[in-house]
């Protein structure tokens, strides 16, 4: 076992920097599919322009 300082066991260290970095990597993916989806959005609008003209 570890000398514990307060709560600062290393491997509680490393789960915290680990959520820390999940959390980081998931606000990272939310904002790529946003992208994508307005992407996505804006092709359509232009194939329905496209069929109007």
């Amino acid at each position: 076992m570890y000398a514990s300082h307060g709560s600062c066991t290393p491997h509680i260290k490393r789960q915290k920097k680990r959520k820390k970095r999940k959390g980081k990597e998931r606000e990272e993916k939310k904002k790529k599919r946003k992208k994508e989806e307005k992407k996505k959005e804006k092709r359509k609008e232009k194939k329905k322009e496209g069929k109007e003209r």
